[in-house]
């Protein structure tokens, strides 16, 4: 008996929401461990530092440039792979890959082999994402895809602290000697090592997942390139705004992240030591309050009967992150704390908002090129331009004591494209998966 015919009803349709929750949770986990494997290494990355004689410049090639080089090489093609063969088996093998990344980190001999085993550990955790994504949207119906996709969503968020977590606190216990197993390897590797046996462990789940049958199909899933193409092609007019849209808000997200510690040094005389307590549970609390609210924001809106209000939330959320996005020029630092928290709460809804509109009303032929697509040049961008945006207006405006203002009007202005990228979209989505916009 094949995997489709274990996970699926009679004639193809999703399962109840019972049967599917064991499923659903099995992705959560999935991702939860993934993603605390792709951000682990920052955790302990002082360590590797001091022992490999690494400099602050590779530091930021070893984590920038391979996590960027994994989301813009190859989010494409694993979103075609996604979309052509059998995604349970796609996932264990790409779970597979981010334990290797992590294994080769724990035995790294210098930065080649450490940048190689990073790109190998975001490559599967985004891949991975991919594929968690498209199964995540054929074993529910439309209707409740959001509240499905906050959980998987959920595991992203879960991974991104546990990295600061469990990393953290096992590097601290083997510096302490508390686990002389690891046999006497430095705290960031033996980290790493450990992390490595428990990814491996964490695949065993995904063995009992099931594969379900492919819903809104409007082509075959092998059908040659160019008839995926030109389906493609003909939904640009929904696909490109809404595009637009979240990159947008990516760009507006990731220069925030990236220089608000420095701005609450140099503008509100705040140490590393002072905030990086409240901003760490601000990010948390903001991003997984923002995927709920997502979730259900998809959900309402599909069931609005308003066209493209699957997009209403997104709408919403843009709007109110324009005002948001004034934070580093507030006047104290609780509303440096408030606006931040909010633009980190707006970007977590349009995310959400933006994978229900990929996996709803695009056919299922589709879906993982498109969401690799999305991932690869909303990293590319957001990653490699945002940032270095944020430099060159502060430099224009006198130097770097302008970083603030410069950060202001970044992501102003990025906030207003977002705004006009998601409303657009919204006018012009298509009716259902199967259906070409209008």
């Amino acid at each position: 008996m094949t995997d489709t015919a274990l996970a699926s009803p009679p004639h193809g349709a999703p399962q109840t929401a019972a049967r599917t929750l064991p499923s659903l949770l099995a992705l959560t986990f999935a991702m939860a461990i993934g993603f605390t494997m792709m951000a682990s290494f920052g955790t302990v990355q002082e360590g590797a530092k001091v022992e490999l004689g690494l400099s602050d410049a590779v530091l930021g090639i070893i984590q920038g440039v391979s996590a960027a080089l994994a989301l813009v090489v190859f989010s494409v093609p694993v979103g075609l792979l996604v979309d052509r063969f059998n995604r349970k088996r796609l996932l264990i093998a790409l779970a597979l890959v981010w334990t290797l990344g992590t294994a080769l980190t724990a035995v790294a001999s210098g930065p080649v082999m450490l940048f190689v085993a990073r790109v190998l550990a975001a490559t599967g955790t985004t891949g991975a994402l991919t594929a968690a994504l498209s199964l995540t949207a054929d074993l529910c119906v439309p209707e409740r895809r959001g509240r499905a996709m906050l959980l998987v969503n959920l595991g992203k968020m879960a991974g991104l602290a546990a990295a600061f977590g469990i990393g953290g606190g096992l590097y601290g216990t083997i510096a302490a000697g508390g686990l002389p197993i690891i046999g006497g390897l430095a705290p960031w590797r033996g980290t790493h090592a450990i992390l490595a046996v428990i990814g491996g462990a964490a695949i065993l789940p995904l063995l009992f997942l099931r594969e379900p049958a492919r819903q809104e199909v409007a082509a075959t899933s092998h059908a040659p390139f160019r008839v995926l193409a030109a389906e493609l092609w003909s939904r640009r007019v929904f696909l490109a705004p809404l595009f637009v849209g979240q990159v947008a808000v990516v760009m507006a997200d990731n220069a925030a992240l990236v220089w608000a510690a420095p701005v609450l040094s140099r503008h509100y005389g705040l140490q590393p030591g002072d905030f990086a307590g409240w901003m760490g549970a601000l990010v948390f609390v903001s991003g997984v309050t923002g995927t709920l609210l997502g979730g259900f924001a998809a959900d309402w809106g599909q069931n609005s009967h308003i066209r493209g209000g699957l997009l209403l939330g997104a709408v919403i959320a843009a709007s109110v992150g324009v005002p948001a996005a004034l934070f580093p020029i507030g006047p104290t630092v609780t509303w440096f704390a408030i606006a931040f928290g909010v633009l980190s709460l707006c970007g977590a809804i349009t995310g959400l908002v933006t994978s229900v509109a990929l996996t709803v009303l695009i056919p299922n032929e589709l879906r993982g090129l498109c969401i690799g697509a999305f991932i690869a040049f909303a990293g590319l961008i957001g990653f490699g331009i945002a940032p270095s945006l944020v430099t060159a207006i502060s430099s224009l405006l006198g130097g770097e004591s302008h970083l603030g203002p410069a950060l202001a009007i970044v992501g102003v202005a990025t906030g207003t494209l977002s705004v006009f990228g998601f409303f657009l979209a919204m006018r012009r989505a298509p009716l259902s998966a199967i259906d070409e916009p209008i």
